[in-house]
């Protein structure tokens, strides 16, 4: 029996960040998501967003990678969002995205900061909060391409 623990907060936002995820039907967009995560063997400890970017905080089964995770919920999810009509001036997803690793330890703070992602985007764009998590976790970027 193997064992192990990968846990990533998966950030993306929509093209161009255009506040196209209504709150309306979010509930029905996380719950999408989660069925993508549970069909490839992940676990789904929490999903939360606003209208132009979701955060995602899952453990990754080791036998998927990270980049076909993220590209399944990505591309399922965009495919569902135009086809149900419920997300009309959705457009699709930006083309990267962030994913960032945590201890068991930091499981319930970044599971809280999920939660609170509409307190928190009062106070902060989601531009701002990415580089924040970039800076944080050391990581260069070049912010032209951040939102493409």
């Amino acid at each position: 029996m193997s064992y192990r623990q990968i846990l990533y907060q998966i950030v993306f936002g929509t093209r161009h960040r255009k506040p196209t995820i209504n709150e309306t039907h979010c509930a029905d967009l996380y719950n999408y998501i989660w069925g993508v995560i549970k069909n490839k063997k992940c676990k789904l400890f929490r999903i939360n967003g606003v209208e132009d970017h979701i955060h995602i905080l899952c453990d990754l089964h080791p036998t998927v990678a990270l980049a076909d995770l993220v590209k399944d919920i990505k591309v399922g999810s965009s495919l569902w969002m135009k086809e149900s009509g419920l997300f009309p001036a959705f457009e699709g997803w930006a083309d990267g995205y962030g994913a960032f690793t945590y201890s068991v330890r930091e499981r319930d703070a970044v599971i809280n900061y999920i939660k609170n992602q509409k307190v928190h985007h009062q106070q902060v764009s989601f531009a701002d909060e990415y580089k924040a998590l970039l800076d944080e976790f050391g990581i260069a970027y070049e912010e032209e391409y951040l939102f493409r």
